[in-house]
C-alpha cells in the first residue's frame, strides 16, 4: 500500500532490540517502562480531569487483560494499580491478582504480589481468607527470601483467624538461625499478639531465650515483642520478671560499655534506639513489683550518670532512663539522681528537652516533690521564657510547687513579672495567682495586698468570682475596710483603666468613703491620706 509507512532503517531495528534488551537486563518483567510511561503520563496531566483519563485508560486496560488471564504482564499491572492506589483511585478489581501473584512458584512474582497484598487490602477484606494457605506454605517454604516476604505480609495484614491459624509456624521461624528471619519473625509475633492477647502464652518461653541473642535488630524486636506480651497476658509478665530481667541488665550494661561500633553507632552512643527499648521493657517489669526494681537499680544508675548530655541521643536515653526511675520502686537516691538530671535539663537551649523536663517534673510531684523543690528558681526561670509552650508548663509545675512554706516568695516572684508579661500569657498567670492566693492565704492583710497587686496590674483579667470573693472579704473584715478603701482609692488613681479594679473600687468606696475621708482604722504600715480632691466626694 502506498499509505504504508516505509520499514525502518537496519540500524534502528538494532537500536531498538538492544534497548528492549537492556530494558530485560535491569527487569525481568520488562515492564519498568510501561510503569514509568504512566507515571510519566500522570504528572504531565496539566488538570485533574486529565490525570483521571489517564487512570481510566490504564485501569480498563487492566481489566482486559484480568479479563484475558494475562500472564505475562499480570506483574506489571499488580506495579501500576499500586500506583494508582496510592494516587486513591479504587483499585479493588485487582485484588485476586494479587493472589494470583502470591502462589506463584518465582520470587519476583511473590514479591511484587505480596507488597500489593499489604497494600491494597487489609484485614477486614473477605478475600484475605484466601491467601492463608499461600502464606503458610511461604512460612515453610526453604528459601528465606520467601520467608521473609510473608513475614512482612502476616506482620501488616494478620487478622485475629490468620493469627490463629499462622501462629505455630511464625513461633517456630523465632528459633531459625537466620537473623533477619527472627527479626522479622518476632515482629510479626507482635502483630499476632495485639491480634489475639491469648497467644500470649505461646511466645514467652521464645521471647525470653531470645534475649541472649547478639544482633542488634533481632534484639530490638524481641525486647518489643516482650513489652507487648507483658501488655497482653498477666501470666507473661510475672513469667518476664523472672525469666528476663538479667537478660535486660546485660543487654543494657553491654550496649553501655561496649567499644565503638560504626553500624550502630549515633552522635558517639552505641544503639540509643536499643538502649530506648530496654528502659521501657525495664520499667514495664518493674512498676509495682520490688524485688524486679533492686535488680535493675544498679545498671540504671550507671546508664544516669556515664551517658553523655551533650548530645541528643545521650539526652534521649537520659530521658528515658529518669522516666523508668519514676516508673519503678527505687531507691531515694537514685529518684534524686533522676530529678537533678531534669534539672540539668531545664538550663538547656533546646526547648523541647526543656518542655519534656518540664513535663517530667510534674509526674515527679507524686514521688518525691523535695527533690523538684530545689530546683524552684530554675523552674521559675523557665515561667519567663520566650517560648509560650515552656511558660504554661513551667507555671503549671509552679502551681504545684507552691505550700504554706513558700507561698509569699513564690507569689511575689509571679506578681512582679505580671508587670512585664505578654498579653497572651497574663490571663493564664493572672488566673493561678488568684488560684494561689486564695488557696494559700495565711492573713487577710496579705490576702488583700496580692489581690489589690493583681487588680491593678491585670484587673481585666480577674475572673467575676475573684473579685465577688474579695469584695465578701472586705464587708466581714471590719478591721480591714479602713485599710481596703485607702488602698484601694490609690490603686484607682495610679490604674483606672483595668475594669475589676474600678468595680471593687467603687463599691468600696461607697461603703467605706467616710473611712477614706477622715483616715478612720489606720494601720501601722499605712500613711495617712492628704490629697485635697477627698473634700469633693
Amino acid at each position: 500500500r502506498r499509505d504504508s509507512p516505509p520499514p525502518p532503517p537496519q540500524d534502528s531495528v538494532e537500536r531498538i532490540v538492544e534497548d528492549a534488551a537492556m530494558d530485560l537486563s535491569l527487569n525481568p518483567f520488562s515492564s519498568g517502562t510501561r510503569l514509568r510511561d504512566m507515571i510519566r503520563a500522570i504528572r504531565a496531566s496539566k488538570t485533574a480531569a486529565e490525570e483521571r483519563a489517564v487512570v481510566r485508560r490504564e485501569c480498563a486496560a487492566i481489566r482486559a487483560a484480568i479479563s484475558d488471564n494475562d500472564q505475562d504482564y499480570r506483574h506489571r499491572n499488580m506495579a501500576k494499580l499500586m500506583f494508582i492506589h496510592m494516587l486513591g483511585y479504587p483499585t479493588h478489581f485487582g485484588q485476586m491478582e494479587c493472589l494470583k501473584l502470591i502462589a506463584a512458584s518465582g520470587f519476583p512474582e511473590k514479591r511484587i504480589g505480596y507488597l500489593g497484598l499489604t497494600l491494597l487490602l487489609d484485614e477486614r477484606q473477605e478475600v484475605l481468607m484466601l491467601v492463608t494457605n499461600s502464606l503458610k506454605q511461604d512460612l515453610n517454604h526453604s528459601n528465606q527470601f520467601i520467608v521473609g516476604l510473608a513475614l512482612c505480609a502476616l506482620g501488616n495484614i494478620c487478622s485475629a483467624e490468620m493469627a490463629r491459624d499462622l501462629a505455630p509456624e511464625v513461633e517456630r521461624l523465632l528459633q531459625t538461625r537466620d537473623p533477619n528471619t527472627k527479626k522479622k519473625a518476632a515482629l510479626c509475633s507482635i502483630r499476632i499478639v495485639r491480634k489475639v492477647p491469648d497467644l500470649a502464652e505461646n511466645f514467652m518461653g521464645s521471647a525470653a531465650s531470645l534475649l541472649k541473642e547478639k544482633h542488634h535488630g533481632v534484639l530490638i524486636s524481641v525486647v518489643q515483642l516482650c513489652t507487648e506480651l507483658c501488655k497482653a497476658s498477666r501470666e507473661a509478665l510475672e513469667y518476664l520478671r523472672k525469666h528476663s530481667v538479667e537478660g535486660l541488665v546485660r543487654i543494657l550494661r553491654d550496649v553501655s560499655n561496649s567499644s565503638y561500633a560504626p553500624e550502630y553507632d549515633i552522635a558517639g552512643i552505641t544503639d540509643p534506639f536499643l538502649h530506648i527499648r530496654v528502659l521501657r521493657l525495664m520499667r514495664t517489669l518493674g512498676q509495682g513489683d520490688a524485688d524486679c526494681s533492686e535488680h535493675v537499680n544498679d545498671i540504671l544508675a550507671q546508664v544516669a550518670t556515664k551517658t553523655e548530655s551533650n548530645k541528643n541521643a545521650g539526652n534521649a536515653i537520659l530521658y528515658e532512663c529518669v522516666e523508668t526511675i519514676m516508673g519503678i520502686e527505687a531507691t531515694s537516691g537514685l529518684r534524686v539522681l533522676a530529678i537533678n538530671i531534669l534539672g540539668r535539663f531545664l538550663s538547656n537551649r533546646d526547648n523541647n528537652i526543656r518542655y519534656v523536663a518540664l513535663n517530667m517534673l510534674m509526674k515527679a510531684m507524686a514521688v518525691d516533690t523535695l527533690a523538684v523543690q530545689r530546683h524552684r528558681v530554675t523552674i521559675l526561670e523557665c515561667v519567663k521564657d520566650a517560648d509560650v509552650s515552656i511558660r504554661k508548663r513551667a507555671l503549671e509545675l509552679v502551681y504545684l510547687l507552691v505550700n504554706d512554706t513558700n507561698v509569699k516568695p513564690l507569689t511575689k516572684e509571679l506578681v512582679d513579672y505580671l508587670e512585664v508579661s505578654d498579653d497572651d500569657f497574663k490571663e493564664d498567670l493572672t488566673a493561678k495567682i488568684c488560684s494561689i492566693v486564695e488557696k494559700f492565704s495565711q492573713d487577710k492583710l496579705w490576702y488583700l495586698d496580692q489581690m489589690f497587686k493583681v487588680l491593678t496590674l491585670t484587673g481585666n483579667f480577674v475572673k467575676d468570682d475573684v473579685w465577688h470573693a474579695l469584695i465578701v472579704l472586705i464587708s466581714n473584715a471590719p478591721e480591714l475596710q479602713g485599710y481596703s478603701v485607702r488602698s484601694l482609692y490609690k490603686a484607682l488613681q495610679a490604674s483606672g483603666t483595668q475594669e475589676s479594679l474600678v468595680r471593687v473600687a467603687v463599691w468600696c468606696i461607697g461603703e467605706y468613703g467616710e473611712m477614706l475621708v477622715n483616715n478612720i482604722s489606720m494601720l501601722d504600715v499605712e500613711e495617712p491620706i492628704t490629697n485635697l480632691m477627698l473634700w469633693m466626694l
